[in-house]
């Protein structure tokens, strides 16, 4: 059984690990760290350099993922296991995009290509240290940020907690109003990033022609109306993170140029004839089920290989009805203090109430009931009448004289009824509540003969 290798305090090696069996490799690695600032200890196989580990502390690895005795995923594995808190970065073929997925899922916080860019090893080195640096937040700042004490909700801040550390592509899952983009959130505030910025980009709320240019900028001339040069969303999240909500949404063409820059780090503006590297943590989410998607060949397998290194499941509100009292007295304390009154109290029945409803809409769907509920309340509490969950429920369900696709053109109505009310008629910002395009909205509308 491995031994763990006692670490001092963060912060006071400027030691770095070089393993790699070419000299011409290691001698231009070991120069780039050296203008850093940084000491390399250079090994040659995967003996040597868990040689070096035993010794010394170092502040970052970097292991090529071929070797003699060997693989660098082997050596990926044998410091998560005797030497948590260390970084690793693999260098990996050109194009070898399973060798880098390998290398992420053991544990890796990044990788880098062959030929080595400098400018994108700096930026590798420069995110590195700063993870190794600093004092991470503990534990208690998620548990402040996402409530409960469900087993799937301590599930979930743990994994968060461990891959914030990395700098893997992460695809988070779950349905509508879930907490998807609160998770993707947390894993920017935990990581090496904390300190630029946090990029959320609804991808069906984009018109399919106006993408390219949206994501990765365009130069001045490069089409009617381009009078200056302006950056995308990658050079915005550069350093940082890049949240891509709702990535099934993207069609096909778009997919093919999204797979490529997460691949080779790169991006070109619209108009421009050259590519600029960008810094930039892609972090995914969807509620749809993108693998019965790929099937269908409407997401692409190699897109969805490569953003689903890591898979975050957000539980459904009804799957942690334990954690519903705690989750409504705060959402309760948010929306009093907000309004300016008094908080009410929430009354027992209510709660057993809550906690048997079925939450369709989850925990997005929790705070409009409990707003709805603070200002319809006669009293100063809440009852079960003001949740007004009661029809809510028995909607759910067709009547023996409906046909199924009765039932679900009126949930589907109502769906949209809602939506349009909380967004004071906005259809493009309903839309996104929904979870769906523009596009969709307008002809589930129409379909439903709700453009009268």
């Amino acid at each position: 059984m491995p031994v763990k290798i006692e670490r001092r305090r963060r912060g006071e090696s400027r030691h770095v690990l070089i393993v790699d069996d070419e000299a011409d490799i290691r001698e231009l690695l070991d120069l780039t760290l050296a203008r850093m600032g940084l000491i390399a200890d250079c090994a040659a196989s995967l003996a040597e350099a868990r040689g070096y580990l035993t010794r010394r502390r170092y502040r970052l690895c970097l292991t090529d993922m071929r070797l003699p005795d060997g693989t660098g995923l082997e050596l990926v594995r044998h410091i998560g296991e005797t030497v948590t808190d260390l970084p690793v970065a693999v260098i990996t073929a050109h194009g070898s995009t399973e060798n880098a997925v390998s290398a992420l899922k053991a544990g890796a916080f990044d990788y880098i290509a062959k030929p080595v860019s400098l400018e994108q090893l700096r930026a590798l080195v420069k995110s590195a240290l700063e993870l190794s640096a600093r004092d991470l937040p503990s534990s208690i700042s998620i548990e402040s940020s996402l409530l409960g004490n469900s087993p799937a909700i301590q599930q979930v801040r743990m994994l968060i907690d461990r891959v914030a550390r990395s700098q893997a592509p992460v695809h988070i899952t779950g349905e509508s109003g879930s907490g998807k983009e609160l998770a993707a959130r947390l894993m920017h505030t935990l990581s090496a990033r904390h300190e630029h910025v946090f990029v959320p980009v609804n991808c069906g709320a984009i018109p399919e022609n106006l993408m390219e240019s949206e994501f990765f900028g365009y130069r001045k001339g490069a089409f009617t109306g381009a009078s200056e040069d302006r950056n995308g969303f990658f050079q915005a999240a550069d350093g940082g993170t890049l949240f891509l909500d709702e990535v099934a949404d993207l069609p096909l063409s778009m997919q093919v140029k999204l797979l490529r820059v997460i691949q080779e780090k790169r991006v070109r503006k619209v108009g421009a004839t050259v590519e600029e590297p960008v810094d930039v943590r892609i972090i995914c989410a969807t509620h749809q089920d993108i693998k019965a998607l790929v099937e269908q060949g409407r997401f692409r397998q190699d897109l969805f290989y490569r953003i689903n290194v890591i898979e975050l499941r957000m539980p459904a509100l009804r799957e942690c009805c334990e954690d519903i009292p705690l989750l409504a007295q705060r959402i309760l304390e948010k929306i009093a203090r907000e309004a300016g009154v008094g908080l009410p109290l929430l009354a027992p029945e209510a709660i057993a109430a809550l906690q048997n409803y079925r939450f369709p809409g989850n925990v997005r769907e929790l705070e409009n009931i409990l707003e709805r509920a603070l200002a319809l309340m006669g009293g100063d509490r809440i009852e079960v009448a003001d949740l007004n969950i009661a029809d809510a429920q028995s909607s759910n369900l067709p009547s023996a004289a409906a046909t199924l696709q009765d039932h679900l053109d009126q949930v589907e109505r109502q769906a949209i009824l809602d939506a349009l009310e909380k967004t004071k008629q906005n259809r493009t910002a309903a839309a996104r509540f929904l979870g769906i395009t523009f596009r969709s909205l307008r002809y589930r509308m129409a379909r439903l003969g709700m453009n009268k």
